[in-house]
């Protein structure tokens, strides 16, 4: 019996299985390959970008640790890169882009010069394989952010360039959103905040409400783009204070009618970010999700089938809220073949959402309706039990991408095909 077979087999077993419990698969994965991921650009170099320094970055919260070799150094690299790991990688796609990404040319352009312009080359790139752009301001690494401080800085100048750098990034995110006829996610997060006490508090939030209020202040054509403000705890250097915290860009979000980002990372260990999908939304249209995996801080491991990403993707199908939610990835790790981090990170999202859509959603509830507590727990520690990965592999099958463990062969190949040629200039 051929490999093939077998999983089909083994799908139509997993089919019935799911059916007595009221579960239609074929109708979960279609929703499934109907529901984009978009991975980050950033994870193929390491956070270094393409303005000409090619310095790793550290501070603000961004670091990629380790030196495994491979790392992507330019442009095309990037892009052979991504072709590599799309094509290990079922269903939908979009592409995340950092400001710092845009193709210059070899030429120096500051934060405040970018242009639409400066993008086309990714436009044209992701047209041709019929997928989606997001973007987001790159408000770190640069000489204007040394202070710790950009849209929330005391210095007029320093937030003035900076808002200009957002007021561009948001004319570049229209220009993708028109071009690629799907609206572009732009996502600001700043690196504002201080190691130690901060006494006016106040006053940097205020600077940050009105930086905000000027870099905003133009509308977008109708279905161009959309802005998400991105919250957070800490990071490195922002001990003490963080001007974007969760309360702050929640408040910034309800009063300004804009798209909330939730980072998994971005909240106390102890926080279920899950809890906070169906609460926020009672006050938003729609949310953007960056999913990642924290390791005791917001240290930005490869996603993995964990419980605080499966309990995340159960919240957003339970309550019904999958045409509200945009959902992108934001892990580098630099210890690991960057192509394999990839293929897993967005592999484990797309199980978990999959877990998410084979759940007997309406029996549960139903059985929530009246009452019938017993039943219902009892019915969703059976839907753990059903065989899954039997679905699994047959829609890797269906989409033509290597099935379970033998994507492993064909990241290792491609390592020593690529990813070692460029081993000596890494």
């Amino acid at each position: 019996m051929g490999k093939e077979t077998r999983i089909l087999e083994a799908y139509a077993i997993a089919r019935d299985a799911y059916a007595a419990i009221g579960v239609d698969t074929e109708r979960a994965l279609d929703r499934l390959d109907r529901t984009p991921v978009s991975l980050h650009c950033w994870q193929a170099d390491d956070v270094r970008g393409c303005e000409g320094s090619g310095a790793a970055l550290s501070g603000g919260g961004i670091q990629a640790t380790g030196d495994y070799p491979g790392r992507a150094r330019n442009l095309p690299e990037i892009r052979r890169d991504l072709d590599k790991a799309y094509s290990l990688i079922p269903g939908s796609h979009r592409l995340s882009l950092h400001a710092m990404y845009g193709d210059f040319g070899g030429r120096p352009v500051d934060r405040d010069q970018m242009e639409p312009g400066h993008f086309q080359s990714w436009v044209d790139w992701a047209g041709e394989r019929r997928i989606g752009l997001d973007f987001n301001c790159t408000l770190f690494s640069h000489p204007k952010a040394a202070s710790g401080f950009t849209l929330a800085s005391r210095d007029g100048g320093i937030r003035r360039f900076w808002i200009e750098h957002v007021r561009r990034c948001r004319d570049i995110s229209a220009h993708i959103g028109r071009e690629l006829g799907s609206p572009c996610i732009h996502n600001i997060w700043i690196p504002d905040g201080s190691k130690d006490i901060t006494v006016n508090r106040f006053l940097h939030r205020r600077l940050l409400l009105e930086s905000l209020d000027a870099a905003l202040d133009r509308p977008y054509g109708p279905g161009t783009a959309k802005d998400a403000v991105e919250s957070k705890l800490f990071g490195i250097g922002l001990e003490s204070f963080t001007a974007g915290s969760h309360e702050f860009y929640l408040g910034y979000a309800v009063a300004r009618r804009l798209l909330l980002c939730l980072d998994i990372g971005h909240f106390h260990p102890t926080e279920q970010v899950a809890d906070k999908v169906s609460a926020v939304l009672q006050f938003l249209d729609e949310i953007l999700l960056h999913v990642t995996r924290p390791v005791r801080w917001d240290s930005d491991h490869v996603v993995i089938l964990n419980d605080d990403v499966r309990a995340l993707m159960q919240e957003v199908v339970w309550a019904d809220l999958l045409g509200r939610v945009h959902i992108g990835l934001d892990f580098f790790d630099a210890g690991i073949n960057r192509i394999g981090a990839y293929v897993i990170g967005t592999r484990a999202t797309q199980k978990a959402l999959l877990l998410a859509l084979l759940d007997p959603v309406e029996a549960l509830r139903g059985h929530e309706d009246a009452g019938r507590k017993f039943e219902l727990l009892a019915l969703a520690e059976e839907a753990k039990s059903k065989p899954f990965g039997a679905v699994w592999d047959c829609y890797c099958l269906r989409k033509n991408v290597p099935v379970a463990e033998s994507v492993i062969p064909e990241i290792q190949q491609y390592e020593a095909d690529v990813l070692r040629t460029r081993r000596s200039a890494s």
